[in-house]
């Protein structure tokens, strides 16, 4: 996959929405997924899981994307869980101490 491609894939269910993303999130890409995010607290669906599994790359604008949406999803008792995340990125992610913030679940491998 090419730098710069990001795609996010969006899958409601009844009590879930989940957002498969691969690529890389970074400054250019970001805008896909607070897009995706956004669309969905505007249905008022507020408990999103983020699927890693894909995802080759994060960078600090990738990170503000979560940070941006936290508090109003808890503040309609809902939730931002990431799943499917690999080592290299959970490391980054406790790192910054998000892990503290976040309901993570590493891949397994």
């Amino acid at each position: 996959m090419e730098k710069n491609n990001f795609e996010a894939i969006v899958k409601e269910s009844e009590n879930i929405v989940s957002i498969a993303i691969s690529g890389f999130l970074d400054a250019h890409t970001a805008h896909i997924l607070e897009g995706a995010i956004k669309e969905q607290i505007e249905k008022k669906n507020f408990n999103i899981e983020i699927d890693f599994k894909n995802l080759d790359y994060i960078s600090s604008a990738g990170f503000g994307v979560f940070m941006e949406f936290i508090e109003e999803i808890r503040e309609n008792a809902g939730d931002l869980v990431l799943i499917n995340m690999n080592k290299k990125i959970r490391n980054l992610f406790e790192l910054l101490g998000f892990d503290l913030l976040f309901k993570i679940q590493t891949l397994e491998e």
